[in-house]
């Protein structure tokens, strides 16, 4: 799994004209799947991202998480995180999870924030996005759960 996490003041993903999702302040995450995950590894992988201390404190440091800066979650489906583009000029999907098993795990990472009681909004999997967001900094993330997990020994 890869996530690409962005700290946000609003974000919303429209399809066909409509807001799917949308949130005032907190994180935009882009979530991929890549074909060699495992399922047991989306807790774990959610949990790091929801205890980041990447919001401000009141000395402008970056020393709070998500659960205690009050923020909330738009998550949205992005295959194109695990595609290769560093060989020749076309993106490579080989990497990318099929589209079933891509839908589970962002099922299962949404039931996972909300049990760890984040108010989450999502875009619509496999649709067409538009996603406009005020990244807040700007500060954006990049989580693999290659590096995390093998950092972690597992």
């Amino acid at each position: 799994m890869k996530a690409v996490i962005q700290t946000v003041l609003d974000a919303r993903v429209t399809v066909d004209g409509e807001v799917t999702g949308a949130i005032r302040d907190g994180m935009l995450i882009y979530f991929g799947v890549a074909r060699d995950d495992s399922i047991e590894d989306v807790a774990p992988f959610c949990d790091k991202i929801a205890k980041l201390r990447i919001f401000k404190d009141d000395k402008m440091r970056m020393n709070v998480n998500l659960k205690d800066h009050g923020g909330e979650i738009l998550l949205v489906s992005q295959f194109t995180l695990e595609t290769d583009i560093y060989s020749g000029n076309r993106p490579s999907m080989d990497a990318a999870a099929p589209g079933d098993k891509a839908e589970e795990f962002y099922i299962r990472a949404q039931e996972h924030f909300r049990a760890l009681g984040f108010h989450v909004e999502t875009g619509k999997f496999g649709a067409h996005m538009l996603v406009s967001y005020v990244n807040d900094g700007p500060e954006t993330f990049v989580l693999e759960s290659r590096d995390l997990f093998r950092k972690r020994g597992c």
